[in-house]
């Protein structure tokens, strides 16, 4: 029996690996390059949109925990981000061109995987159906899942800028990682007085939108993680600057002092060629981009590579419609995976196509699916996919929260944090060796 998987984002590839690695052929639908979504740019796979972090790496993170458990039920998209990582502080960020590629060519080259260029607009009425068409669904086949599991919601997302370091004016920025964790070079920083933030913000707030007319809804909710800077912004002057533009645990070596707000630029790639502006996810018109960010000390003269978009994501009522394996309630050889499903992030997104291509794979093989327990990372974001508020489903990434305590209660929230992944991680070593 030959699965299916609709969508080459990262939960679709990851979801045709773990299927592929179980012994099991597996055609991987994609629509790219004959057809793009409003976002999409680059013929491979795993493409990133937004940023090129992916979050956190130390194990006692949230998100790290999270990676770390990746790794241990061998994900594909954790070889390639640790093989592609560019320096990023505390955080692991990846080369985004050079991660795609390693996600394209590993899956292009499996022996059981068989790449189909098309779009897919219904889902198969036969066999075992992984879909990770992501939030950016295609229209026919949006259409297709709304009336298959009962309607869906959306709302915006935007992505931030890029703008290359030799148009930097490196007078007025220095490099350093906030409180000197991480290498020096991860991120540069552009220091703010206060009459130097107070003109920027008031640009900021007064810019010009870009419409949303390539988008089919009338009332788009933002998501908080994704939010755009200047909607951010009209919440109050100070709030970008107790947000994204905090300069704590940052002193600039030309004064001395720290900076009334900080703009931080993060690597983009491994020589250092390029810089997003961290936070700045937007959706100003691109002149306005370029009028309002060349007032942030050191982006005067800045040659912006890509300017910040605004896209449409869409997520099922997962509560309503989806098993804790990410199977259908009335379909089970029908699985969902990634941000569709209502988690949110990169790996939050691989980690649920790996569980539901697993899953697909025990489905063909007759045995029983796998739902991780919730004192694992991944099993607390399959059970709130399962469960997590009906009333107002909201997308939800990795964070301690969506576990269970620990009992008995720690203050210190670092060695509370430890005893998270502590517990996590030998749970799933055990369990990873009773997997059949």
């Amino acid at each position: 029996m030959t699965i299916q998987v609709i969508g080459a984002g990262l939960a679709g590839c990851e979801a045709a690996w773990q299927i592929a690695q179980a012994g099991l052929p597996v055609t991987l639908y994609e629509m790219k390059p004959q057809k793009y979504s409003p976002a999409h740019q680059s013929p491979n796979f795993a493409e990133l949109i937004c940023s090129n972090s992916l979050k956190a790496e130390r194990v006692e993170s949230a998100a790290g925990l999270l990676k770390e458990e990746m790794r241990r039920l061998g994900s594909l998209l954790m070889q390639c981000a640790d093989s592609c990582r560019v320096p990023a502080g505390g955080a692991l960020a990846v080369d985004r061109h050079a991660f795609s590629a390693a996600v394209t060519k590993a899956v292009r080259e499996h022996p059981l995987i068989q790449v189909c260029g098309e779009e897919v607009t219904k889902i198969p009425a036969e066999g075992i159906t992984v879909v990770a068409t992501g939030p950016l669904t295609s229209d026919a086949l949006a259409q297709e899942i709304a009336a298959l599991c009962g309607g869906g919601l959306s709302f915006f997302d935007a992505a931030a800028p890029i703008v290359t370091a030799e148009s930097l004016n490196r007078e007025r920025i220095f490099a350093a990682s906030r409180y000197g964790k991480g290498e020096d070079d991860a991120y540069l920083n552009c220091p703010m007085n206060k009459e130097e933030y107070e003109r920027f913000y008031d640009a900021l707030i007064h810019a010009e939108r870009a419409p949303v007319h390539d988008f089919d809804v009338a009332d788009p909710k933002v998501y908080e993680g994704c939010m755009p800077v200047e909607v951010m912004a009209q919440r109050g002057a100070d709030t970008i600057r107790f947000g994204p533009l905090k300069p704590v645990g940052l002193r600039d070596p030309n004064t001395g002092h720290r900076p009334w707000a900080v703009v931080q630029l993060r690597r983009e790639d491994r020589e250092g060629t390029l810089y997003n502006l961290v936070g700045f996810q937007t959706n100003l018109k691109f002149g306005e981009q370029k009028r309002v960010f060349g007032l942030i000390p050191g982006l005067e003269q800045a040659e912006f590579i890509r300017y910040g978009v605004m896209h449409r994501n869409t997520f099922l009522n997962s509560p309503e419609v989806l098993n804790s394996d990410y199977s259908v309630r009335n379909n089970p050889n029908l699985f969902f995976a990634g941000q569709i499903t209502g988690v949110e992030g990169y790996m939050e997104s691989a980690s649920s196509g790996l569980m539901a291509g697993r899953n697909a794979a025990r489905r063909a093989q007759e045995k029983a699916t796998l739902t991780l327990p919730p004192e694992t990372m991944i099993g607390a974001l399959s059970r709130y996919v399962q469960n997590g508020g009906e009333s107002d489903f909201q997308p939800m990434g990795a964070n301690f929260g969506v576990m269970p305590p620990i009992e008995p209660h720690i203050r210190d929230k670092r060695a509370r944090y430890a005893a998270f992944s502590e517990r996590s991680l030998q749970l799933l070593s055990d369990i990873i060796q009773h997997i059949e």
